[in-house]
This record gives structure tokens, C-alpha cells and sequence, in this order.
């Protein structure tokens, strides 16, 4: 059903300020208006809207599917309770413009993230965002979920969703039971924390992790931008190298990531 992560919903306090800082964050020109913002990458779509509450943080994902009806009759079948399909017009950089519809899943079916489904039937992807130094972000490596209940995520996003699990494992050393989902050729990560009982509380989107080609160059972009980073480190994934930034995130614990050599 799933093809890809369209998007990642990021709500801010302030456009301009937000925009300009994730400009620098990602190396990347984003297309923006008075209320919202959008960065292309390799893999998604950042999507930058203006908070009505002015809290900032990550606030929903939209999934690609093929076709919107044939999605929503398997969402039906699957519990998910969709909405009807509704048709949009989406204006992306250039003027340019592309139609198709999308579709919101019940947020109590999801377990409190807003989720929905979208299908593209007229025109064309927007550009990339332009690279606009060294070190840029090439797309996303992994979006994390932290979940209260792991069985029940782990059903959400195999079963009801149909992503490809890759990986269920307990780590005591880490203090988490980590699932990896793969979407298109990113992963949704799940991760529960093993000192708390699971329970019926809400999911809660957390964390992103970037994908850049050349770390050290990102590292030291950074850094001479005022940004407090890490240094680089070995990741957890075998051949992967990463660093932590600690500031000017809107909020989002946020990594970057250089994956392994081919």
C-alpha cells in the first residue's frame, strides 16, 4: 500500500526565523510563503508550518500511496478508520502546481500521531532544494517514534501499515526494545523505553536523523555556523559515522548521519 514518506509535518513559532535556520541545518534553499515552509530531499519532504499555539515540534506524517481509493478500502479492512479522500492542489517551488487527494487516518487508530495517506495524480515532484554549501543533507535516514506499548506499534506499522520490518530487538544495555520499519529506502524507527511498563498512553514522534555524504564537512559547516554539534562518532549501524546537534533544531533531537561505503 505504502510506496514512500511524503512528509514529515514540523509545526513553528515563527516562519522566517524556522526556515532560516533549517536552511542552514540542512544546506538547502527552501521554498517558503508568510505560513509555511518546504525542503526536497533524496528521500521526503520537510514541511514547515506556523504553530496557531506557538509550540514547536514535530506534529504528523503523510505517507505516498499508489492510489487513494484502493487505500482507503484496505485502511477499512485494517482498522484504521480513514476519512474520505479529499482532493488538493499543491503549489510547489517554480509555480508549478500537482493534484491528487489525500486521506486522514483516525488519530486514536494510529495511537495519537496524525497520520495520513497521500496519492499524486497530476504533475510533477517539486525540484530538489538547492545545495547551498558543503556538507548539505542529501535526505532523511530515520524518523523516530518513541511508543508506550511495543506490540501494539509493532502491529500499527507492519500489519495495519504494511511496512517491512526489519529489525525487533531488546537492548538492555540501551534500555530499549528498538523496531526498524523500512519505507522506500528510509526507516520509521520504534522505540520503547524498557523501564516503563507498556500502557495505553499515546505515541509520540521524536527525533530525526539525517543523511549526509561528506560528515566531516557537515560537521564543520556547523560548527562555524553557531550550531553546538558533537563530534563525529561511530554509529551503532556497522560503517556509519554520526554526530549529535544539540541547538537551533525547533525542538527536534536531531542527528546526522554518513552511511556505510559501498
Amino acid at each position: 500500500m505504502i510506496t514512500a514518506l511524503d512528509r514529515i509535518k514540523l509545526q513553528v513559532a515563527d516562519i522566517v526565523t524556522a526556515t532560516a535556520a533549517t536552511e542552514v541545518l540542512l544546506a538547502r534553499a527552501g521554498f517558503a510563503d508568510e505560513e509555511t515552509a518546504a525542503f526536497a530531499l533524496d528521500n521526503t519532504i520537510l514541511e514547515l508550518s506556523l504553530a496557531e499555539d506557538g509550540a514547536e515540534g514535530l506534529t504528523g506524517l503523510a505517507f505516498e500511496v499508489a492510489d487513494a481509493q484502493t487505500a482507503r478500502r484496505t485502511c477499512e479492512r485494517r482498522a484504521l478508520n480513514p476519512e474520505t479522500p479529499v482532493a488538493f492542489v499543491e503549489t510547489v517551488a517554480n509555480g508549478a502546481v500537482r493534484e491528487g487527494h489525500h486521506i486522514d487516518l483516525d488519530i486514536l487508530a494510529t495511537f495519537g500521531i496524525p497520520t495520513s495517506l497521500v496519492a499524486y495524480e497530476k504533475g510533477a515532484a517539486p525540484p530538489k532544494a538547492k545545495v547551498t554549501a558543503d556538507g548539505a543533507v542529501t535526505g532523511l535516514d530515520h524518523i523516530v517514534v518513541r511508543t508506550t506499548h511495543p506490540n501494539r506499534a509493532a502491529a500499527l506499522y507492519g500489519a495495519r501499515l504494511g511496512l517491512d520490518m526489519r529489525l525487533d530487538r531488546t537492548e538492555p544495555k540501551w534500555g530499549s526494545r528498538l523496531m526498524f520499519f523500512r519505507c522506500g529506502d528510509l526507516i520509521v524507527e520504534v522505540v520503547h523505553n524498557l523501564n516503563d511498563e507498556p500502557s495505553d498512553a499515546p505515541d509520540k514522534l521524536w527525533g530525526l536523523s539525517w543523511r549526509v555524504a561528506e560528515i566531516e564537512a557537515a560537521n564543520a559547516r556547523l560548527k562555524a555556523s553557531g550550531f553546538d554539534v558533537s563530534n563525529i562518532r561511530t554509529g551503532r549501524k556497522p560503517g556509519t559515522r554520526v554526530f549529535t546537534v544539540r541547538n537551533n533544531t525547533l525542538g527536534v533531537p536531531t542527528l546526522m548521519i554518513e552511511p556505510a561505503r559501498a
